[in-house]
């Protein structure tokens, strides 16, 4: 089945709305594209098979099915929150393999919206890096199956990518919604602090983590947003109705990164498309911290505490060095909130001149599939830093940001991307300029072949 025949989750859920599609076919759809697609692409760690299509029968015959937003639209969720009745793996083989006996809240509200979860989706051990590689396999990108979706939501962008699903739930902490929609050629969106529920490991990596979504089209993404917020006014979605003050940027906010021009070339086409729109462009780059150990110290002290009660043998070998690095950094209690405020206080005066900033997402192409869990942990760092540095500022200061697409690039025929940022409070505006990009520069709904 070509790309441009996959429905939209909007699409989906208003033919079964208007009774012209059944939940069952909907989901029978997407279970016969996994089916033909995931031994490739190593996507899903589980598939809800008959569960879904049972589940898809029940959302049938609700008396409310007219009203739900997301009637029979087939949704995958990454495996590191809980689905009631299944594992939650979370990409290591450390983790307990009993079936979880409660539904993420995230979780509840798409099922309460109509959604059927098709399958829990694979990422890598405890979510810890830009690839998507485990015990379990390597996932692979559909726009080439030699490189990696991105990690750590890279199963779910795999899914979405590929047309096995339309929508699929990812989290984000160092950049794991927007790397992977970057990789993928998707819309991928981390909302800002306090829009959606989280509740991820032990403290939602310092409050860097959110629940986000992937998607092909702005329209979907708005739509699967507002009902993990419960925030019907994110559905509706309307170009900017004002002028903008748009920075743009293309510096690194880590020193020694050298970005492959064609990622480079994708921020200046799409400011050319804002600035023909009527917005207005200024060349400025945001105050990042010259100091990483307020990131770094997050992230590692997060997977250390992720790791507690867990057998640390059976991590993969980068994880456990990850892990060990944590425990130093919370013996010698390195994670202090006043930098994240000191770091905040600089964006609020950055975003004082501007309404939102476009930056690259990427550097590079997507980076090999290959077992990286199982290489030294220096040489996954270095290759995370250096192919995917442009995303994590904003998880410390909890910023929305999205992912759009822009391109394809010329030499390796993977997508481009540029990254959109606004302030506390910016996701509609964000989603706004996203659908703005989305009508004067296109882009290809799924991978070619898919």
């Amino acid at each position: 089945m070509t790309g441009h025949l996959h429905r939209t989750a909007a699409d989906i859920a208003a033919a079964v709305r208007a009774g012209t599609l059944t939940p069952e076919d909907s989901v029978a759809a997407a279970l016969g594209r996994i089916t033909a697609h995931d031994d490739e692409l190593g996507a899903f760690q589980v598939v809800r098979a008959q569960a879904a299509l049972a589940e898809a029968t029940a959302v049938g015959v609700r008396a409310d099915l007219a009203t739900l937003p997301l009637a029979g639209v087939p949704v995958a969720i990454k495996d590191n929150i809980p689905v009631a009745g299944e594992p939650m793996r979370d990409g290591s083989a450390a983790t307990s393999a009993a079936p979880r006996d409660h539904d993420h809240e995230v979780v509840r509200r798409l099922r309460a919206a109509g959604a059927v979860v098709v399958g829990l989706t694979r990422l890598p051990d405890l979510g810890l890096f830009a690839t998507t590689d485990s015990t379990y396999g390597i996932t692979r990108n559909p726009w080439d199956a030699a490189r990696t979706p991105g990690g750590s939501s890279g199963g779910s962008a795999a899914a979405v990518s590929a047309g096995m699903v339309p929508v699929a739930h990812g989290n984000d902490g160092m950049g794991s919604v927007r790397i992977p929609a970057a990789c993928c050629g998707l819309v991928g969106v981390k909302p800002g602090f306090g829009v959606v529920p989280v509740g991820i490991g032990a403290n939602d990596w310092y409050g860097m983590v959110e629940n986000g979504v992937l998607s092909t089209t702005v329209e979907d993404a708005a739509l699967v947003l507002s009902v993990m917020a419960d925030r019907p006014d994110l559905a509706r979605v309307a170009e900017p109705d004002r002028p903008l003050r748009v920075a743009v940027s293309w510096v690194p906010p880590v020193t020694g990164v050298r970005p492959d021009r064609e990622h480079l070339r994708a921020v200046a086409r799409s400011a050319r498309v804002l600035g023909g729109a009527g917005h207005t462009l200024v060349k400025a780059d945001p105050p990042y911290s010259v100091n990483p150990v307020p990131a770094l110290a997050r992230w590692f002290a997060s997977a250390s505490m992720d790791a507690e009660g867990l057998d640390r043998s059976l991590l993969d070998r980068a994880a456990r060095a990850h892990v060990e690095m944590g425990d130093r950094v919370r013996a010698r209690d390195l994670v202090q909130e006043a930098d994240r405020d000191r770091i905040r206080e600089d964006m609020a005066g950055f975003f004082a001149g501007v309404d939102l900033l476009v930056t690259p997402v990427l550097a590079t192409p997507p980076i090999a599939a290959v077992r990286w869990g199982a290489r030294p942990w220096a040489r996954n760092i270095l290759a995370n830093v250096r192919y995917a540095p442009y995303a994590a500022p904003w998880n410390v200061v909890g910023y929305p940001a999205v992912a759009v697409p822009a391109g394809i690039h010329p030499e390796t025929g993977t997508p481009l991307a540029v990254q959109l940022v606004a302030p506390d409070g910016g996701e509609a505006l964000l989603l706004s300029v996203a659908a703005q990009l989305e009508r004067l520069a296109p882009w290809p709904r799924t991978a070619p072949g898919y």
